[in-house]
């Protein structure tokens, strides 16, 4: 294994963080809309997005750690401490790949945190709108009181 593998690896591993944001924006996009029907289809794609991402990082660590002492690297160096060593042209473009992994790395966490916020506000408008219609009662039925409150906007929908 050599730096030719190792930079192969890292584009493989850029593409799927590429795919990864890819499928973050399309659960959005779902949330957003309210079209939660597919929502578990690229809640679960986004799954094997980084399950192959891990894999991936499993390469790279492997494929790194036969060309660090070629480099006078311990194992284990990071992009940045390879990219230091790297002869050119490798050293740059282990550079350019560090800086595309953190501006990825940014995107997706910002993106997952919108994702998260979106669900958690879909979860309580969810259960504001079931407090709306459900009251609990001590005997399990439905009280007069609770039965003359309960809006008829479902009715209206059949």
């Amino acid at each position: 294994m050599g730096l030719q593998e190792v930079s192969t690896t890292l584009w493989q591993e850029r593409n799927l963080l590429e795919m990864l944001l890819f499928k973050l924006e399309e659960e959005q996009l779902l949330l957003a809309a309210g079209r939660t029907r597919w929502l578990a289809r690229a809640t679960r794609e986004v799954e094997v997005v980084l399950e192959r991402i891990r894999d991936a990082e499993i390469m790279r660590s492997i494929e790194v750690d036969q060309v660090a002492p070629s480099l006078l690297l311990p194992p284990g160096p990071s992009l940045q401490q390879l990219a230091e060593h790297a002869p050119s042209p490798w050293d740059t473009m282990f550079h350019d790949h560090r800086q595309a992994f953190l501006e990825l790395t940014d995107e997706i966490t910002s993106l997952a945190n919108a994702n998260r916020e979106l669900v958690a506000r879909g979860q309580r408008a969810t259960e504001e709108f079931l407090a709306n219609f459900i009251e609990p009662s001590t005997s399990g039925y439905p009280t007069d009181t609770q039965r003359e409150r309960t809006p008829l906007v479902l009715d209206r929908a059949f």
